[in-house]
């Protein structure tokens, strides 16, 4: 019997293989011939998807912002990828591709299983633009997504959203999955050493809505109580409106307060060294992967009791969870680890155990194969 052909569209190539590696891997083991379309792949990207034994396809996609012209260039070229190569079923995740995969494939007659993996900044943001776009972005999922097979969401909120907002019906057919799972063989469990020298990490994109004001704020006077607590800092800047400012990160830097590290790729080996992550996002995540990350590698987690946020914390038991963008409440956990360092390495060995419960990417990409065998 011919294998089943699958399209995994995405609008970052780099995240086929940072985020559904595995999945992808596991799809081929499971006798499925995988393509993936994607814009801008680099020959690393390339190389990197052909090894694991998938099909890299370009095309056009403008990852921000709202063209008409281009948009439909978009979807016209994905029903050409997905005709032209015989495709049974599409996944396409993150918004554009969510909204211009199911067009194009429904377009085309084809099932579509689609993964919502966060709301992001239209849904989060208070500003006029954000809330137009969000007011596009509920249209575009309310004529893109209705006809979808299975709608994937990565917690519950956003599903409760999508009914309040009639962006789908409640006979809408819905599957939840616990992010995109971590790879607990890369991702290794630490264990943590008491020492006087607590230190912390945040790992995310500089942007305001991450928390990353309320972190810089909080290492501004917990290092001038505690000199010896460290606060790291791993992300890259970039040019959006609520953009971190470079030189304030690097005169931080330049003053003790924070340890900069830029972008870094080996994100596990950080976490090693480090003792806590911290993550005061009021972002609309699905379910952030770096906290899924840190709970492998045993560490203790401090983050926001905010929609996929608190899905990686168990309260009191693996971290501890904060209102969003409340400073105080921030200092106060990150203070309770440096007077308590003995609760580390307790908290850490919790959150390598709920990792391995719920959190494996065997688990999740099991559940997703599942999902995909109910459509073909």
């Amino acid at each position: 019997m011919e294998k089943k052909r699958i399209l995994i569209i995405a609008s970052f190539a780099k995240s086929l293989i940072w985020f559904r590696g595995d999945f992808i891997k596991h799809l081929i083991q499971n006798g499925y011939h995988v393509f993936t379309a994607a814009p801008e792949y680099t020959d690393a990207d390339l190389k990197a998807l052909k090894l694991i034994g998938a099909v890299p396809i370009e095309f056009n996609l403008q990852r921000t912002g709202l063209n008409p012209f281009k948009d439909l260039k978009s979807i016209s070229e994905l029903k050409s990828i997905i005709k032209d190569n015989k495709i049974d079923l599409v996944f396409p995740y993150t918004v554009k591709p969510v909204i211009y995969g199911s067009m194009a494939a429904n377009g085309c007659k084809v099932p579509v299983i689609s993964l919502i993996t966060g709301l992001g900044y239209t849904f989060t943001g208070l500003s006029f633009k954000a809330k137009t776009l969000q007011r596009i972005n509920e249209l575009l999922y309310k004529l893109s997504i209705r006809k979808n097979k299975v709608i994937v969401f990565q917690n519950t909120d956003d599903h409760q959203l999508f009914l309040d907002r009639n962006v789908i019906s409640k006979q809408q057919k819905v599957a939840f999955v616990s992010g995109s799972g971590v790879n607990l063989n890369q991702f290794t469990f630490s264990e943590k050493n008491v020492t006087e020298h607590v230190s912390f990490l945040l790992v995310a994109r500089l942007i305001e809505e991450k928390g990353i004001k309320l972190y810089l704020g909080a290492a501004k006077i917990l290092k001038s109580k505690y000199p010896k607590a460290e606060f790291h800092l791993i992300g890259s800047t970039g040019t959006t409106p609520s953009a971190i400012s470079k030189d304030e990160i690097n005169e931080l830097h330049e003053q003790g307060v924070i340890v900069f590290h830029g972008r870094q790729s080996r994100i596990e080996e950080h976490l090693h060294k480090r003792d806590v992550f911290v993550l005061p996002s009021y972002y609309r995540e699905g379910l952030p992967r770096t906290t899924l990350e840190a709970c492998a590698c045993g560490n203790p987690i401090i983050t926001t009791d905010s929609v996929g946020c608190r899905e990686a914390v168990r309260e009191g038991i693996n971290g501890f969870l904060i209102e969003p963008r409340n400073l105080e409440a921030l200092i106060n956990r990150m203070e309770y680890f440096i007077t308590h360092p003995e609760k580390i390495k307790e908290m850490g060995i919790n959150s390598r155990i709920y990792a391995e419960e719920r959190f494996d990417v065997n688990i999740i990409n099991n559940d997703l194969l599942q999902i995909i065998k109910s459509v073909i």
